[in-house]
């Protein structure tokens, strides 16, 4: 018997005035999958992201996550129901330290957000030390975040999503603006904590070395519709993805 699906996305539509930004976007999530989303700038990437985690209203369709539709949920319960997301520009805030950034995830989860405006040192500080030896970045915790590296920002807000306990991660072009040692262990960290939470994920990226790294399946959208759909290596040996978007530095070798 099939189980069911963890993410349902039917027939997504979101228009601003005449431009259609997202246009009948379908795509399921297998519970524990790791399914990438792939385009050129503009292709509405983020805008499919905005509306799965309710930072955006879609004009049509319906997104269902394990069984249930949340279409029109805020974003604050569509995080309660298990979805949580990162950005492409990490959201840490700069004048904590990186232990002061988890617990504030863990208040939030927690419904203790009151926390937030009286001393709360020792709050959750064992439990938020826990996240960020998760990510590697421990040693970190009495640092402010606006002096971590960018690299470590990224672990950081990894942190961050995994304190408010998801079952499905949205994470939003997260190798951006860090070198090249640096995407590679991100990489690792990512199919990690994917296969030790037992994480359903689904993902945007443009370095097509981490989406080939990380993805069991592909989604290419292009001017807000569905261009290809598929394992990656139908996507690298599809035609007309290679002529829109890869080029010939990912055509696999006869």
């Amino acid at each position: 018997m099939t189980s069911r699906p963890a993410l349902e996305v039917l027939n997504v539509t979101k228009r601003f005035g005449g431009f259609t930004a997202v246009n009948n976007v379908s795509l399921s999530l297998a519970m524990g999958a790791r399914h990438a989303l792939i385009g050129p700038n503009g292709a509405g990437k983020t805008t499919l992201f905005n509306l799965l985690s309710g930072r955006l209203a879609m004009d049509a369709g319906d997104v269902r996550y394990l069984g249930q539709s949340i279409r029109g949920l805020p974003a604050h319960a569509i995080c309660k129901r298990g979805i949580a997301r990162t950005f492409q520009i990490t959201s840490v805030y700069p004048k904590l330290t990186a232990l002061q950034n988890v617990q504030t995830a863990l208040f939030s989860r927690l419904g203790r957000a009151r926390w937030l405006f009286r001393p709360a040192r020792n709050v959750c500080a064992d439990e938020a030390h826990e996240f960020l030896d998760l990510v590697k970045i421990a040693p970190l915790a009495g640092r402010e975040a606006g002096l971590m590296s960018y690299g470590d920002q990224k672990r950081l807000e990894l942190a961050m999503v995994m304190a408010l306990e998801p079952t499905l991660l949205l994470l939003d072009e997260p190798t951006a603006g860090v070198e090249l040692n640096t995407r590679r262990e991100l990489v690792a960290l990512i199919k990690d904590l994917c296969v030790r939470k037992s994480l359903t994920l689904l993902f945007c990226e443009h370095d097509m070395d981490a989406v080939f790294a990380i993805a069991d399946t592909i989604t290419v959208l292009h001017q807000g519709q569905i261009l290809a759909q598929g394992a990656p290596g139908e996507i690298q040996d599809n035609p007309r993805v290679r002529e829109i978007y890869l080029g010939h530095a990912h055509v696999r070798a006869a």
